[in-house]
């Protein structure tokens, strides 16, 4: 099994696995959403708290960041749970 979802067997998926993982990485306010995430699995309630954003924007940007591979969404006892994914964790070395 791959470590990584951002690859391919084919150049051009590859190619389109990288362009939505930088486009989701390239925008502020998910950068904020992956910071607030690297102190581990946290839900909802807790990411709106650290960030103030609004819980549509926010799901918004939870659905972009879980589409282009940068974190996952875990369901248990009926809340969603959120955490990084391998390609997530670029947030310790970006600024």
């Amino acid at each position: 099994m791959r470590e990584t979802k951002t690859t391919s067997d084919s150049i051009k998926n590859t190619r389109e696995y990288h362009e939505r993982y930088l486009r989701a990485v390239n925008n502020p306010l998910r950068r904020e959403l992956l910071k607030a995430l690297k102190e581990g699995c946290t839900t909802i309630e807790d990411l709106q708290s650290k960030t103030g954003l609004d819980e549509d924007t926010l799901k918004w940007h939870l659905d972009v960041l879980e589409h282009d591979f940068c974190i996952e969404k875990e369901i248990k006892q009926g809340k969603s749970f959120y955490k990084l994914t391998q390609e997530g964790k670029v947030i310790n070395y970006l600024k």
